[in-house]
Formats: C-alpha cells, structure tokens, sequence
C-alpha cells in the first residue's frame, strides 16, 4: 500500500529528530523539542520569506540547473532539495533579485531573467516543488508534499518606472516586490543610501496602490524608514518584511525600529526573521562596520536568532513575525542554522522558550498564509472598485507622467 507523502512525513519525525545537544539543554531534552518541532511541521508548512537561490544559480551557475543541479547536495550553497526535504520546507519565496547597480540600466531585463530561472527550477523538479500564486495553492502543495515555489521580486527598480511592467512582473507569478535594494531609485530611498523623496514620490505612492490593486505584497525589507512609514500609511493591504530583523537588539539601519514594529497590528502584516549575522549580532554588526581584522571574528548564533523572534513577538504581536532567512544571500550563518536542513533547530528552540503549539504554527506559517489571503481579498476588491492606472516615469527622475 502506498503511504501518503504528508502521513508519511509524520511517521518519520521522531526518527529525524536525532542531534546533537545545545544552548545548555541535554541530548534528550533537544532531541524532544526537535521531534516537536517536526511534527508541528508536518502538520503546518513552514514558509521562508526569503531564499536567494535563484541569485546562487546565476552567479555560480548561469542560471543553468545542468550545470548546477539542486537534486544533488550542493556544499557550496545554503539550498538544494535533499537539505530543503531534511529541514520540512513547505514553501518559500524565491527570490528574484535585481542588483541596484542595474538602476536605469537593464533592471527590468535582469528581473525577467531571474523569474525564469525560478519557473525552470519548478519545471525541473515537478516533484520537489509547484508554483504558488495564492494561499490556497501553497496549502495545496503543502498537503500534495511539495514544496511551495512562491516568487518575490528584490528591488523595485526593475520596473524601470513602469506601472505597466509591474503588471506585467504581476502576471508572471510576483507576489511581493522589495520597494528597494540598496540604492535610493527615482521613486523610493532606501536604508543605506541618500534620501531623494523623504519616503516615496508621488509615482512611488501610486506603485503601492497599483501593487494593492494587482494582489502584489509590498516588502519594506531595505527601505528607509520614511518610506517604510509612508507604505504603511498609503497600504490598504499587509505590508511585509520579507527578511528584516528587530532593531532594538541590533542597531542596524535594515532592520526596524520598535516605533514601526508597533504599526503592524494596526496594518495586520508581518516581519520574518533575517538570519544575516550583522542584522542579528551587534558584536558581528560593530566587527563588520570597522572593518576589523582582528582573529577570531565573532560569530552570530541560532540564540540570537531566537532572541530577535521573542523582541519581535513581544513588540509587534505573535500575528505578525515569521521566517525571512535569507539563506544564499548572505555570506555567512549564524552558528547552528548553517543552510535550510536546520529549521527545524530553530523552530525547538522557540518551543522550548516556552511558545505554545497554536503560537508556534502561526510563525512558521499561518501568519503568512492569513496575510496572502488578505492581499488577495483586497486585490479583488480594488479591482472591482478602479481600472489599471497607467502611468510611467523615467527611472532617472521623480515625478510621473500620465499617458
């Protein structure tokens, strides 16, 4: 008789829980909280906010999955399918990164380029991974044991100015856009860069109603605090941090500050858990910054990690934080959460700092299914009410002009 791949899932948690003891626990009290954790896994899919992958494949392997194939352990990456299948990944966004060195510059080109890579890895592998456009498509993947191929497209620049190409982005299976990278563009500032806008431009508002319109997440991931603070105040629909840790416990300008954490209730969107070690390490951030070569270099750690899910939880609300890796975009881990076999090592250490079952399911994944089906009812709801607005603007200037 054929087993279920979700039932089988299950049968097998316990005999996956064995690892090695940490953070003060003894082997049979982490191998129990492991076992746990697997479980709520089986039964909830875990949704990463986060993955650059796609990114990986490109630069190491011109986006060509023969000469880098996932099926196969991959050391030199963070992801491939045997540690995505060790770790119970139900779902991620991939994303598709542009580099803000493209601003102006082949960004729309680069963008398309990256989606196709993330509709190929899906072809591929029909039987690791399905496209997701809705929340019901990644339960629907979830309970069929697949792992839900989500796309967020990293770096609003690659919309060139163009409402239209933003529909277009839509159309191809985007569900959230990063309004910035790392350079301020001809609409949005960003967090390391020289504000132009003090927030958004006026085009930089009417993206956030079209991305409202279209069903498309705004992620504030890289954003200025003003324009963080202007999204929320424009969006009809949860806003996301797609990979963004607590300022509060690391003083980094990429993270977010409690005084916006707090709007999130009001707004019901989410921030996921960055695990890049200078946004969850001051020590890691302050070695970083002066550019230290002193020996050894400070490691971030799974501890941190937890520290910054309890801030988050404590400020924002437990409805509001989830997962936001950014596993294969970041140049180091923190230690005990070294590529995706090791969600479930993280998802123990909030269950042994005491969160209940119920708590434990909406960070791994209810919060981020609740706040796709809230985009999606205000998607439809817009387009009942209002037409496509139609407008562009060069990417090297600010103000729009209407056609």
């Amino acid at each position: 008789m054929t087993v279920p791949i979700r039932t089988s899932l299950k049968l097998a948690v316990v005999s996956l829980a064995l690892v090695a003891p940490a953070f003060g626990q003894t082997p049979q009290d982490r191998s129990d909280a492991v076992a746990h954790a697997r479980a709520l896994m089986a039964e909830t899919p875990l949704i990463d906010g986060h993955n650059d992958l796609p990114w990986q494949m490109r630069d190491h392997g011109a986006g060509d999955f023969s000469r880098i194939d996932i099926a196969k352990p991959q050391p030199e990456l963070h992801t491939d399918i045997p540690r995505l299948r060790q770790g119970l990944m139900g779902g991620a966004f991939f994303v598709a990164y542009v580099p803000a060195e493209l601003i102006a510059n082949g960004a729309t080109r680069f963008g398309l380029m990256q989606i196709d890579v993330i509709h190929r890895m899906v072809d591929r592998y029909p039987d690791t991974f399905a496209l997701a456009t809705t929340a019901d498509e990644v339960t629907a993947a979830f309970d069929n044991g697949r792992i839900a191929a989500l796309i967020g497209l990293e770096g609003g620049h690659a919309i060139e100015g163009s409402l239209d190409v933003l529909r277009t982005f839509h159309a191809l299976g985007v569900r959230y856009m990063t309004l910035t990278h790392w350079r301020t563009h001809a609409w949005a500032d960003a967090a390391t860069d020289e504000p132009r806008h003090q927030g958004l431009s006026e085009f930089g508002e009417s993206v956030v109603r079209e991305m409202n319109r279209l069903g498309i997440l705004i992620d504030l991931s890289h954003v200025s605090d003003e324009t963080m603070i202007d999204a929320l105040r424009l969006s009809e629909a949860p806003v996301i941090y797609s990979h963004s840790s607590a300022r509060a416990l690391t003083d980094h300008v990429r993270n977010v500050p409690d005084s916006i954490l707090r709007q999130l209730a009001d707004n019901s969107g989410i921030v996921m858990v960055n695990y890049a070690p200078p946004y969850v390490s001051d020590e890691v951030r302050e070695y970083r910054e002066t550019d230290s070569d002193s020996s050894p270099a400070p490691r971030a750690t799974l501890a941190q990690v937890a520290d910054h899910f309890e801030h988050l939880i404590r400020v924002a609300g437990i409805d509001h934080v989830g997962f936001g890796s950014d596993f294969d975009g970041i140049d180091t881990t923190p230690v005990g959460l070294e590529d995706v076999s090791t969600f479930p090592a993280i998802v123990a250490e909030l269950i042994r700092r005491g969160y209940t079952d119920e708590e434990i399911k909406k960070l791994i994944g209810l919060n981020v299914l609740r706040v796709l089906r809230d985009a999606e009812a205000t998607a439809s709801r817009l387009q009942a009410e209002s037409d496509p607005t139609v407008a562009t603007i060069s990417p090297q200037i600010d103000e729009p002009e209407q056609r």
